[in-house]
């Protein structure tokens, strides 16, 4: 046994229910997507200067194995890992993907590991620079949090200018909280303050 609602009684329908239903089919929630031209503008040199300075992370392109082998020695790229030939295309493709869309670099900074120094090559995006700080603490964790916070500090001295950094996945998962894919680009922005981390705007994959 049920109860009349006399409110709808000879078909009425009362004014708040009327403003429920217009508000239920008038709503669509919405997510907003930025794709990958909007980047592009985002980190154009004039958009850069308005929005305090933006970080172009890159994990170095595929380059077989994990970690370092043993009898690793910096400066010699036979006792390293180094890019496979796949490896070797895709930072040469990423770094055309990047021009196409009229996003250029200020600096571009790389990990002195041959593997780093080799992608940031290869994009052709102007002169590298080795900076320490990105080097890999993957087998020296202790490492990681003077590394991670002297990366962060770097671009505030230049904050009207877009830094490309080539690096590998355990110093942008420090920076970003992102695992990227070999050869992913990260696109950030600086916090507010030194200790804020790096705001994602985008990843952009090797495809």
């Amino acid at each position: 046994m049920g109860t009349s609602d006399p409110g709808l009684a000879g078909g009425r329908i009362p004014a708040f229910r009327m403003i429920f239903l217009a508000f239920t089919f008038m709503y669509k929630p919405t997510r907003r997507l930025i794709t990958f031209g909007a980047f592009a503008t985002a980190l154009a040199p004039g958009r850069a200067r308005a929005q305090g300075g933006h970080v172009l992370l890159m994990r170095h392109a595929t380059a077989p194995g994990t970690g370092d082998p043993l009898g690793f020695v910096l400066g010699n790229c036979a006792t390293q890992r180094n890019l496979s030939p796949e490896g070797r295309a895709e930072a040469v493709r990423m770094g055309e993907r990047l021009k196409s869309r009229g996003i250029t670099l200020d600096r571009l900074l790389s990990s002195r590991w041959c593997r780093c120094q080799e992608t940031a090559r290869l994009l052709n995006l102007g002169p590298v620079e080795a900076f320490p700080p990105l080097d890999s603490f993957y087998a020296d964790a202790a490492e990681g949090p003077a590394r991670t916070e002297a990366v962060k500090a770097l671009p505030r001295d230049y904050p009207d200018r877009v830094i490309g950094m080539v690096t590998h996945q355990v110093n942008i998962t420090a920076l970003t909280g992102v695992f990227p894919r070999s050869a992913e680009v990260i696109i950030a922005r600086l916090g507010a303050r030194p200790s804020d981390p790096l705001t994602v705007i985008d990843r952009i994959g090797p495809g």
